[in-house]
């Protein structure tokens, strides 16, 4: 409520100055003037306009059917906010696309280029607490100030141009979009590290023309209604970064999806290598060592390696030419492992990526937050967490007790996903949404207008009911008041409103700063209280939050409420 009252006073404003006869085509200046109550907050509540509403989806759909139509609309947008696709080609661009681990591969070639010394940009997304998260300057969010200033150029450049053009604006990712790449030309860097949003043919990402170099993470199946439900459908949409001699990598793919990738690489005449095993790279230290956990993300850390590489390559010798590597062998050619300098082994280890594979300890609390969302994700984060919290539990004093928090969102199998989870053997599992507390004053940079909270909800109460029919035990909803399902048993299956109202529950009051005075305790019933009794025997407590990135965002928010100011 707090946003859209100050989305009205900003309108408001601007309606006074109009009767008054001003002209309120302030945006457009280099820096905009400060008015009172433009700030972050302001900036952040007009950006949310600009998410999907329902009276856009027909709007988005008719899009779908020709997609093509999407890089158009881009690139006239690019024009407005008085930016051009031949500016971009000065950003140095590593451009990377991929279903799984495409975020971590440019965490950890940022991280190695900064410890080069270079200026880096980085836009990715989604954000987990701020939205500044998705575009960083030498490895930090940009500060309130520099996002302030720089969102309202853009915005102001295209909302004083939408009446020109049929009223339209770019929505939520194409404006964030649009202002990564204004901000990384305005600061300067050295180079962008420029992770895809979705697929890659026709992403808005995609405007870019000449990438220095491209890669391509592990790929699976997601996003099926935009992306095709097959792997070589998605495998072909993820080839659509390549452009006519820019170096371009991949990770090993199945079988189908490799062959789309070398048709593709072919196509555009663009050379193709697959990375060699992270174990083949000889360093004087021994065996590399990563900043971020689980076995998965090795061929994550050897893509980084070649995109770094390369573009150090390019850097040193401006005049290097690839064309003449093109693919023309029966399968893609391996790319050579070498040896990594010093600075590479330093900048694999010194990688942080919250809220993949993260490890968070509170006092007899231990988070372990992984946003996995795809089925080969939740393998991946299943084989970590089994991993990790049996060596934490070695180290206990006394019973650990295992809790589930899950939430998935969109057209992922939650189903599916879940059964994936009860070899984990956890005493609870508990669904809330992607609401972080369930009060007005939520934080503006994690509100989603694209879902009602009905059917965030109902979504809940579907994974409950998936869980429900892995395990044979009892279950409680915290919605409504309802009986038991079953006749009274241990129950281990919990759905709570917000993200806060579950935290509390599950961790009881053993975590100091979920137990700080300041948050509101949110009431729930006796006889619910009396069924954690488990949770309050435990020496330990470990909790696997997964299954959506938003809900690990969420977590983040409340167990550093720092990260959110």
């Amino acid at each position: 409520m707090a946003c859209m009252s100050r989305v009205w006073q900003l309108r408001q404003h601007d309606w006074a100055c109009r009767l008054a006869g001003l002209s309120v085509r302030y945006y457009s200046t280099k820096t905009a003037p400060h008015i009172p109550g433009m700030e972050y907050q302001d900036a952040i509540c007009t950006l949310n306009t600009l998410q999907t509403n329902v009276s856009a989806l027909e709007q988005v759909r008719r899009e779908r059917s020709h997609p093509q139509t999407q890089l158009q609309a881009m690139r006239g947008f690019l024009e407005r906010a008085n930016l051009t696709v031949e500016e971009l080609d000065h950003l140095n661009i590593i451009h990377v696309t991929g279903t799984k681990g495409k975020g971590s591969t440019c965490a950890f070639t940022e991280q190695i280029l900064r410890s080069y010394g270079f200026r880096t940009g980085f836009y990715s997304s989604p954000h987990l607490v701020q939205v500044r998260e998705r575009i960083r300057i030498n490895g930090q969010p940009i500060g309130k100030e520099l996002f302030t200033k720089y969102f309202w150029q853009v915005y102001g450049r295209l909302d004083e141009t939408k009446e020109a053009h049929g009223g339209t604006m770019p929505a939520y990712f194409r404006f964030l979009t649009i202002l990564a790449f204004h901000v990384f030309l305005q600061e300067k860097v050295d180079l962008a590290v420029i992770e895809v949003g979705i697929g890659g043919e026709y992403d808005c990402t995609n405007i870019i023309r000449r990438p220095w170099v491209c890669g391509i993470s592990s790929l699976g199946i997601d996003h099926t209604q935009i992306l095709g439900d097959t792997i070589e459908k998605i495998a072909w949409q993820k080839g659509g970064i390549f452009k006519t001699g820019v170096p371009a990598f991949t990770v090993k793919q199945p079988e189908d999806a490799m062959a789309v990738l070398k048709d593709r690489a072919k196509e555009r005449r663009c050379p193709l290598w697959v990375c060699p095993e992270l174990e083949n790279y000889q360093a004087d230290c021994g065996p590399l060592r990563l900043g971020l956990a689980g076995q998965h993300q090795h061929s994550n850390a050897s893509l980084a390696l070649q995109l770094s590489h390369t573009w150090l390559q390019r850097r040193c010798r401006p005049d290097i030419s690839f064309l003449s590597t093109c693919v023309e062998t029966a399968g893609v050619p391996p790319a050579t492992s070498f040896k990594p300098s010093p600075i590479m082994v330093k900048g694999l280890e010194d990688t942080e990526w919250p809220g993949r594979n993260q490890t968070v300890k509170h006092g007899a609390v231990t988070y372990f937050l992984d946003g996995a969302h795809t089925m080969r994700s939740m393998q991946a984060c299943v084989h970590w967490f089994r991993e990790t919290a049996t060596q934490h539990e070695r180290n206990a004093s006394g019973p650990v007790a295992r809790v589930l928090l899950f939430n998935a969102t969109g057209e992922r199998d939650s189903a599916a996903m879940l059964k994936l989870l009860v070899s984990c053997h956890f005493d609870f599992a508990v669904f809330c949404p992607n609401i972080t507390e369930a009060i007005s004053s939520c934080n503006a940079d994690q509100q989603n207008f694209n879902v009602s909270v009905e059917n965030m909800l109902t979504r809940c109460l579907d994974n409950e009911r998936s869980w429900r029919l892995h395990n044979s035990k009892g279950t409680q909803l915290l919605i409504e008041d309802s009986l038991p399902l079953v006749p009274e048993k241990k129950m281990d299956t919990m759905v709570f409103p917000c993200i806060l109202s579950a935290l509390q529950w599950i961790t009881q009051g053993m975590d100091p700063v979920l137990a700080d005075p300041a948050n509101r305790v949110l009431a729930v019933k006796p006889s619910v209280m009396a069924k954690a009794a488990p949770l309050r025997d435990a020496v330990e407590i470990h909790v696997l939050i997964t299954g959506s990135l938003h809900l690990v965002g969420g977590v983040l928010k409340h167990l550093d409420p720092a990260s959110a100011k």
